[in-house]
């Protein structure tokens, strides 16, 4: 069962990452000091001020491009107040005042968000220490800084990102995961997750085909339609359960899989399970 996870997230990853491609590796901020690894690759970091600054550092022992952006998101009551300084050995930088910027509006496709663009740092940064201080007028704004911007998404970033878009749409953003479906990784994932719940639906029947080629005929029927009316009618209804418990929750890919599955049933009038078990529940 583990490999045959890993084996539908790996084919979920090849599919989906050319809509990856063009996004920041998405990262929720529990407790700062916020140590930033790989500070040229591009992440945006998601939190919310409670009352003190949140710190970032960085340490490098080499040159590296340093990139820094802070955004707010576009919502309801979301103040532009966000404010920034780098520090480098404890020796200021740059600022990057929020409060008097021209904020620009922003819309992310990976995750179809829109945000508020503030104030950008771009330079060659020496090897050293540095540190990054987000605060805002009161401290109590939500906001997402970004660190680098070498686009770098693999395997583990794209499940990653599959785990905390949902819970940004929620908890960052103030609206619900179905959202998502809305962003090509959205779509893309519950059309690769039906795509392979189906290849996997005619591989079965395909071996259950080979398996009972010598048996009766009456247990060959397994292998053909299986399911009357209702049966068919009751896996619509579970493939639409599991599809809306899916996109409004976590976006589980099994949830997405087992959906699919579960059409596939319905449009063959096959089921698996009768098949193993010689059942035939079609109308004579």
């Amino acid at each position: 069962m583990r490999k045959l996870s890993i084996s539908i997230a790996l084919l979920s990853a090849l599919f989906l990452l050319p809509s990856l491609a063009f996004a920041h590796q998405p990262r929720i901020v529990a407790e700062t000091p916020v140590v930033v690894t790989d500070p040229e690759i591009s992440k945006a970091y998601y939190d919310t001020l409670d009352g003190e600054p949140a710190v970032y550092t960085i340490a490098s022992d080499k040159p590296f491009p340093l990139y820094v952006g802070v955004l707010v998101p576009d919502i309801e009551g979301q103040k532009k107040d966000v404010s920034a300084v780098i520090l480098k050995n404890g020796e200021e930088v740059a600022v990057l005042e929020g409060s008097d910027f021209q904020w620009k509006e922003f819309f992310e496709p990976f995750g179809h968000d829109t945000y508020w663009q503030g104030p950008e740092y771009k330079a060659e940064a020496e090897a050293g220490k540095y540190e990054i201080r987000v605060w805002s007028s009161n401290n109590d704004s939500k906001y997402s800084l970004a660190i680098g911007e070498i686009e770098a998404f693999d395997y583990k970033e794209g499940m990653n990102a599959l785990t905390l878009i949902p819970q940004l749409k929620k908890d960052f953003f103030g609206g619900s995961p179905i959202d998502f479906i809305l962003s090509p990784f959205g779509w893309g994932l519950i059309v690769v997750m039906f795509v392979l719940a189906s290849l996997f639906g005619i591989l079965y029947r395909t071996l259950l085909r080979k398996f009972v080629r010598n048996k009766s005929s009456s247990t060959q029927k397994t292998v053909g339609k299986n399911i009357g009316k209702k049966d068919r009618l009751l896996r619509v209804v579970i493939g639409v359960v599991l599809l809306l418990i899916a996109i409004t929750t976590t976006w589980n890919p099994w949830l997405l899989f087992f959906s699919g599955f579960s059409f596939f049933e319905a449009i063959f009038s096959w089921c698996g399970l009768y098949a193993a078990l010689g059942k035939n529940t079609c109308d004579v």
